[in-house]
């Protein structure tokens, strides 16, 4: 139950955490800051728990549950950040598709776009605060009930990963539905990329209104496409969300950290570095000191453990984030994995690799 103050997104409590926030903008730290994303999901058995038997949607539909499931993983670790629990895909539905959570399956869009006389369908002008609210309020809620601790991470998908959803009607191997658009209708492609810019661009503002104190747009397909599309139909994309949604905060006086991740985007770190994020996330197929190198210190890194290392035994963790650690350097590093935490994973050592990346980068900073 919401008491009136939760509901207000001011008078949060004074953060005592910065760490994460420095090193987003490559500022001293006394340790390198980590969190993982999906760090709150299905590897604990408490989310597990709180999920049992509830539609996924609903459930990001809930303010409260979204507040339960986002503080979850900070009562088992020290984590430097919190990221809100939700989804990339409430942004098509708040463009009027209709998306559901199969068993077994993942995200389903019963009725996917085939055509480009489809793209009629959908929202032009969605009004955010109406169709995503309960973000904002999970947002709210969450800044209240994490006392500080942590900086909370607000996110969004970006326009590319989202348009091939809305063309595959869920998740794909080749994304060759998606990818014929580009190639047979680029002028209906750019249409819906500029459609979802529009409505990314006001969701992540409103995600700061409501309290959130970092954010990060998650081009999970980047992969998928060449070194040519990935210029033409995500980039500049990615460059015109980070302008506009620094533009706007500037004249409110407001200053949030960016990060950017495309994952498999290896073509484009260069172009990446210069879009305007303060942060660029990789995923684990980069090697660190290479990316330090191409990425020419404009922006702090995030990433980039291989998820599947949290099956090894917990002394070889430490020995991989310590490797890791020496490649990135201790100044304008976020650690996190290359990807989210599977499901199958062990909560123990989510902990080994946080206090791996805590333990040694504090040992690293001291030498310096």
């Amino acid at each position: 139950i919401f008491t009136d103050e939760l509901i207000f997104p001011k008078d949060f409590p004074q953060l005592k955490n910065d760490t994460f926030l420095r090193a987003a903008r490559g500022e001293e730290t006394e340790h390198v800051p980590v969190w993982c994303m999906r760090q709150a999901g299905r590897y604990l058995p408490e989310f597990r728990e709180s999920r049992a038997g509830k539609d996924f949607f609903e459930t990001c539909q809930s303010p409260e549950a979204c507040c339960e499931l986002t503080l979850q993983p900070l009562r088992r670790f020290p984590f430097d950040a919190a990221i809100i629990f939700s989804d990339i895909l409430v942004v098509p539905q708040a463009m009027g598709m209709d998306v559901q959570m199969v068993a077994g399956k993942g995200p389903t869009f019963p009725e996917p776009l085939k055509e480009p006389e489809d793209l009629q369908r959908l929202q032009v002008k969605v009004d955010t605060d109406k169709e995503l609210g309960y973000v904002f309020r999970a947002i709210t809620l969450t800044r209240h009930k994490i006392e500080g601790k942590v900086p909370l991470i607000g996110f969004s998908g970006a326009p590319w990963t989202l348009m091939s959803y809305m063309i595959e009607g869920g998740g794909s191997n080749t994304h060759s539905k998606a990818k014929r658009w580009l190639y047979q209708h680029p002028e209906a492609s750019h249409m819906l990329l500029k459609m979802l810019t529009d409505v990314i661009v006001e969701y992540l503002l409103g995600q700061v209104a409501a309290g959130a104190q970092a954010l990060q747009v998650f081009e999970s397909h980047a992969g998928i496409l060449g070194p040519a599309e990935f210029k033409e139909f995500s980039l500049p994309y990615l460059r015109d969300i980070a302008c506009r949604v620094k533009d706007k905060l500037k004249e409110a006086g407001q200053d949030v950290p960016m990060i950017v991740f495309a994952k498999d985007a290896h073509y484009a770190l260069e172009e990446l570095s210069q879009s305007n994020y303060e942060v660029v996330g990789l995923d684990w197929t980069i090697d660190p000191l290479s990316a330090r190198e191409r990425t020419g210190g404009k922006v702090s890194l995030q990433g980039n453990m291989d998820p599947c290392a949290l099956y090894a035994p917990k002394e070889r963790i430490s020995d991989i984030v310590k490797k890791m650690l020496e490649g990135f350097g201790t100044r304008g590093y976020i650690a996190n994995l290359g990807h989210g935490v599977y499901p199958d994973m062990e909560p123990e050592n989510i902990g080994a690799f946080v206090e791996a990346v805590h333990q040694h980068s504090k040992q690293m900073i001291k030498q310096i």
